[in-house]
This record gives structure tokens, C-alpha cells and sequence, in this order.
């Protein structure tokens, strides 16, 4: 038992001081700690039910996600077919009835379009099955997207949505998100110390979807008012145009977002006003370089989810690769555009179905009730700690105090969330500490009435404890990994502090009040009272 080298207590000591003073910064004010270096002064960060902050179910448009389905195999097969050899002509094709129809010119081709359509299906889901189903119904060929196939592609744009939501919330610099998937087509999304929810829903509700199209000038304003485009060209909402206020684009785009590198907010050099700057990758700034060139002098609309945002004229080819956003923007939109753009594109469009707005009162209260409990348990704990082991209960209650110390300072170190649930799992993880200390104590006890002399009963008592302490808490930890593996949220916050708690408390038990123990026998005590 005295066998406790110096370089261990030296280690002990490190590690107890650097957990303490981890654990500070969370207590101090902003105003002391943003002066100190960052690295010396992490807090813990309180969830949603603690700071407040907002909540949003978002749901998605499922059939935004089937139209783009049809959109995108229109596109494959009008390719396939154009470059099968010998070509396929092809007429009347409709994307009407959620199907994709069209009529082969040559009947002689339907057997062989119909080969083509079919190659375009892959297994879908566990099953295998197609996720399109083609038919051949006399000399068309209809196809039709079987449920397998679009569940499948709901769940991919789903998984695709959550990383760009999580992408552009943290692109705010909020702390610790909770972005989840609930359900097949939902995604839950709580944004602690975040009051404002409009400003939230303009930032993840926004699809992102950027194009470039130059403008229709043979739109005449009859066709504009009655939403008729000419052959080729789309009507589309043009709000600088006045109430009301429509143009008309070329429904092919001359660029689209997906090839933006960067997007960040900036000033027009001209009026000050604030613009998105854009810039293209290598293939996309030789693209838009090109179509500048020749079309010149032609008017081009920036499209935003299907909205012109404005439509300038192509004065001077642009071969910078990179261009300007203007329309009307204020500093805090712009920056949301920008985020946006850089975070991409949603591949489906998620409409808010709940949103709610938690008040920092509730957390306070919650705060405030559970320091109460946690002082008035710890007292009594301590007291009893006291009164039952003496000296070795003054031991155990340094050791949960550090224990308390080490908990606060990991989790500001990992940048944890202490939510509710992560109070009550702190709560829990010093009564195990306490545990550890009966269960030692009392082992000492056991040992003295054996007639053990002192460092032989302590030496036993602790070598005899320690295994069943960690007996009990390697599965407290196993638990903990499942919970946090399978749960979200709170129950995560939970499963975190559990885990951390357990560590220390088993840490500070075995190893801290076994060194205060060692220093103790080193003086040659005469009587051990327990």
C-alpha cells in the first residue's frame, strides 16, 4: 500500500489540477473568459432545454423528390436514345399520371427502346426489386417508378438533406445542433441559445436550387400574363418586375449551382449594397465563360429555387470564373444565400410541419432545481460519509468533490451538451462514486476484523474492492454505449455524461483515495477508526 511512487502522485495531481481547471470557465462570466486564449477557457454547452433555443420539424416533399425522378430519366432516356446506334426517334413524350411516356417513330424500334428503358432500372431495397417498371403498350413505352424506387430515393435524399441542414446550421457557428432523422421523411432540427426561428427556416428551408438562363425576349406580354412560354422557355416569378411581375427564361440552363465552389457575402463595389460572390469550378467557369461569349449584349436571369432574383445583361464575357449576386439583399440575407450555396443544394424540399420556440426561463428554473438537489444530496451524502468512515469518509468526499470537477472539465474539453437528462446521469454518476467508496470501506472493515494490522487491511480492502467495482461499472459503460449509439437527443446527453461520470467516479475512487490513503500510512498511523 505504500508502494505509491512519487511520478504517480505526480500524475494524479496533473490530472486532478487540469480537470479543475477545465472545469472553471463554464462558471465564469463572458466577460473574464473573452480575454483568455480560447484553448484554455472551453464550456460546456446547455441543450435545448436548458439555454432555450428553437425546434423545427421539417418534412419532406415527396413529390418533389418523384417529379425529379421523372425529370432526370426523361433527361437519360431523351440521351440513351439520341445516341443509340442506330439513333431512336422518339415523339409525344408526356410526364403526366407520375409516368414517363413516349411513342417510337419506327415500330420496328420499340422492342429495342423498350431493351433501353429497362437497362435504366436498378434493384431497389432488400428485395431487389426494380425501381422502375416498363412497359411496352403497343408502339409506346410507359414508365412507371415502382414504391420500392422512390422509397429508396426518399431515403437517399433524406440522408443527403440532413448532412446539408447540419452543414449550414453549423455554418453559423451555433454549438452543438441536434439534427436527426424521425421517421422515413422527416428531419427534427433543435438549435439551443437560437431564438429566432423565421430567421432558421430562411436558412435550412431554402432549397438552393441556382441557375443561369438567359433570357426569352420573344415573350410577349399577352403570353407573359397568361403563363403560356413560347416553345422552349418557362415562365418564371420575377419580383423586381413589380406586383405580380413575371419573365420568361430558356427552360435549358446556361449554368447550375451544383458546379459553385465558393459563395461568400460581400459589397458592390459600385452602391455598396450587399451581393453574393460566386465562383465556379473549372469546368463550370469555362461553361459560363463561353456562354457569356456568345451571348453578348443578351440579357441572362439568376434563378433561385425557381424565383429570378434578377436579370442583368451580359455586357462584357465574363472569364473570371466567378460571379455577382444582387437583389436587394440585406447583410443577414445575403450571408444566409451564401451559406446556402455553399452548403448545396437540397436534393428534396422540406417544409416546416412544427416549429416551437423554447424560452431560457424553463432552463433556468431546471438549472436552479437541480444545483438544489444536487447540494442538498451531496450534503447528506458527504455527512453521511463523515459520520460512518471518519477519516476515510473525508477521503471519499475529496474524491467526489474532484469527482464533480473532472466530469465538468472532460465534458467542457469534448465540447459536450449538458441537457436535462445529461443533469439527472450527472446526479447518478456520484451516488456510483459514493458506491465505490462503501464498497472499499467496507471491505477495509472486514479486513481489520480478520486482524489485519493497517496497511495490511487497507491493502487488501482495496486490492479486494477494486475488482468488484469494476465488475459493476464496465456494464454501467456498456449501457451507456448503447444508449447513446441507439438513442438522440437528450438521451444521448444522457449516455454522455454517464459514461464520463462513470470513468472519473471509478478514477477518483480507486486511484485518488487510494494515494491520499498511501500518503496517510507514510505518517505510521497507530489506530485506523472505521
Amino acid at each position: 500500500m505504500l508502494d505509491f511512487p512519487r511520478w504517480k502522485i505526480w500524475a494524479v495531481t496533473l490530472s486532478l489540477v487540469i480537470g479543475t481547471w477545465y472545469a472553471l470557465p463554464s462558471f465564469l462570466p463572458e466577460t473574464v473568459t473573452r480575454h483568455m486564449p480560447a484553448i484554455l477557457v472551453p464550456k460546456i454547452n446547455l441543450g435545448l432545454d436548458l439555454a432555450g433555443g428553437s425546434h423545427l420539424l421539417l418534412e419532406a416533399d415527396v413529390s418533389d423528390v418523384a417529379r425529379q425522378r421523372l425529370e432526370s430519366m426523361e433527361e437519360i432516356m431523351r440521351r440513351e436514345l439520341r445516341t443509340a446506334s442506330p439513333r431512336i426517334e422518339i415523339s409525344q413524350l408526356s410526364t403526366a399520371d407520375e409516368q414517363l411516356s413516349f411513342t417510337v417513330r419506327d415500330p420496328a424500334q420499340a422492342g429495342a427502346a423498350r431493351d433501353i428503358a429497362r437497362r435504366q432500372s436498378q434493384p431497389a431495397g432488400f428485395a431487389g426489386q426494380p425501381d422502375w417498371s416498363v412497359q411496352l403498350v403497343g408502339e409506346r413505352i410507359v414508365m412507371r417508378p415502382t414504391q420500392a424506387g422512390l422509397n429508396q430515393a426518399v431515403d437517399q435524399a433524406m440522408e443527403v438533406a440532413r448532412d446539408i441542414v447540419d452543414r449550414r446550421i453549423n455554418a453559423l457557428g451555433t454549438l452543438e445542433p441536434t439534427i436527426i432523422r424521425q421517421g422515413s421523411n422527416r428531419i427534427v432540427v433543435q438549435v439551443p441559445g437560437l431564438q429566432d426561428p423565421e430567421a432558421l427556416k430562411a436558412l435550412i428551408g431554402r432549397t438552393a436550387r441556382l441557375e443561369f438562363k438567359l433570357v426569352d425576349g420573344s415573350a410577349t406580354p399577352e403570353q407573359l400574363a397568361s403563363g403560356r412560354a413560347p416553345v422552349g422557355s418557362q415562365i418564371l416569378p420575377y419580383p423586381d418586375a413589380g406586383e405580380g411581375g413575371r419573365i420568361a427564361v430558356q427552360r435549358r440552363a446556361m449554368i447550375s449551382g451544383d458546379q459553385i465552389i465558393d459563395a461568400q457575402q460581400g459589397f458592390d463595389s459600385q452602391n455598396g449594397s450587399p451581393v453574393v460572390t460566386i465562383r465556379f469550378d473549372g469546368a463550370g467557369s469555362r461553361r459560363f465563360a463561353r456562354v457569356t461569349q456568345e451571348n453578348v449584349n443578351r440579357p441572362f436571369a439568376i434563378i433561385l429555387d425557381n424565383i429570378v432574383i434578377s436579370a442583368p445583361n451580359i455586357n462584357e464575357p465574363i472569364l473570371g470564373g466567378s460571379a455577382q449576386i444582387s437583389g436587394g439583399f440585406t447583410v443577414e440575407t445575403a450571408n444566409q444565400l451564401a451559406i446556402s450555396l455553399r452548403s448545396g443544394r437540397l436534393p428534396v424540399a422540406l417544409n416546416v410541419v412544427e416549429e416551437r420556440t423554447v424560452g431560457p426561463d424553463l432552463g433556468y428554473d431546471s438549472i436552479r432545481l437541480g444545483i438544489i438537489a444536487l447540494i442538498v444530496g451531496s450534503s447528506l451524502v458527504l455527512l453521511y460519509m463523515f459520520v460512518t468512515y471518519g477519516r476515510f469518509g473525508i477521503f471519499a468526499n475529496i474524491a467526489i468533490f474532484l469527482n464533480v470537477a473532472i466530469i465538468l472539465g472532460v465534458m467542457a474539453l469534448m465540447n459536450a451538451t449538458l441537457t436535462l437528462p445529461g443533469i439527472a446521469g450527472f446526479v447518478l454518476t456520484v451516488g456510483a462514486a459514493v458506491d465505490a467508496n462503501v464498497i472499499i470501506n467496507e471491505r477495509i472493515r472486514e479486513e481489520q476484523r480478520r486482524g489485519r494490522n493497517i496497511v495490511q487491511a487497507v491493502e487488501h480492502g482495496y486490492n479486494e474492492a477494486r475488482s468488484a467495482i469494476f465488475d459493476a461499472n464496465i456494464t454501467n459503460v456498456i449501457a451507456g454505449m448503447l444508449l447513446f449509439y441507439f438513442g438522440s437527443g437528450p438521451i444521448r446527453g444522457f449516455a454522455v455524461v454517464l459514461m464520463i461520470g462513470i470513468v472519473t467516479s471509478v478514477y477518483t475512487a480507486v486511484t485518488v483515495t487510494r494515494m491520499f490513503a498511501s500518503l496517510w500510512l507514510r505518517t505510521r498511523p497507530r489506530e485506523l477508526v472505521l
